[in-house]
């Protein structure tokens, strides 16, 4: 019997379980990045967003921006797990040659909207896909998932003033607020504090949740409360590498590679 990607606990499980053996494979990096939103991507490609494998490029789907780009493992693992590409396509991740490069790439990658790694830009190119919905397919909804570290960029601020301002409410923002960024705590970087103040001062709804909790995420997701044409900013709590113990609140998995004992290690404590 095929295993039920609706699940998003299981596909949660398998987006964790393919991204350690890409990561492996290519001695690359970012687990801990890739692990801290997997729950949010498997909510969203469980079933909440509107969008079709056989049919990437629907006029009317839904559009998902993951602007913390170097969690590319996580993005492709989870398309390849609901049927965008094969799963044969996550054996070639970073390899010269081969679609899925090590950060999130359009090209040649079907159910990926835009290329993104250079941190700051996602919501931006949000913003501009949700006008054009609101103009031409109001059914339509944007997300962007957003890393804690990436609002240190100026640009982000720019682009939730203009969402407030123009009332796009299609548009749902997702920060993956773990805590860690590439040289530190975020508290100790450039601190984010009042966080969900700043996203009401521009004129945004805005809730804290449990980015580990399935059904906390999708009822966010699902809330209809908000105010007219407010866009919404899912700020949710996570933990960088989530999922192996010996990952989680370890800023080193931000850039480490698993070898093959710590690879065995944690595939087998994600299937316990």
């Amino acid at each position: 019997m095929p295993t039920d990607m609706s699940n998003p606990a299981t596909l949660a499980k398998e987006v964790r379980r393919a991204v350690l053996g890409m990561v492996h494979r290519a001695n690359a990096s970012h687990v801990g990045g890739c692990f801290s939103m997997a729950d949010i991507l498997a909510v969203l490609y469980g079933g909440w967003l509107r969008v079709r494998p056989d049919d990437p490029a629907w006029a009317d789907r839904d559009r998902l921006v993951v602007s913390k780009g170097h969690a590319a493992a996580a993005v492709y693992a989870v398309l390849s797990k609901v049927g965008f590409f094969p799963d044969s396509w996550l054996d070639g991740y970073c390899e010269d040659g081969q679609p899925l490069a090590g950060h999130v790439s359009s090209t040649g990658v079907p159910g990926v909207e835009v290329s993104t790694g250079s941190l700051g830009h996602g919501l931006s190119i949000g913003c501009g896909l949700a006008m054009g919905a609101q103009r031409t397919c109001p059914e339509s909804r944007t997300v962007v998932i957003l890393s804690d570290g990436e609002l240190d960029e100026g640009s982000i601020w720019e682009a939730a003033l203009f969402a407030g301002h123009h009332k796009l409410g299609q548009l749902t923002a997702i920060i993956d607020f773990n805590k860690i960024q590439s040289f530190g705590a975020v508290t100790d970087v450039l601190c984010l504090d009042p966080l969900a103040d700043k996203w009401r001062a521009a004129n945004w709804d805005v809730q804290e949740i449990d980015g580990h909790d399935h059904a906390a995420i999708a009822a966010a997701l699902a809330d209809g409360g908000r105010s007219a044409g407010a866009p919404r900013a899912l700020i949710a709590h996570t933990v960088k590498g989530k999922g192996v113990s010996f990952m989680e609140n370890d800023l080193a998995w931000h850039y480490k590679s698993p070898d093959t004992a710590q690879l065995a290690a944690a595939l087998a404590e994600l299937d316990a």
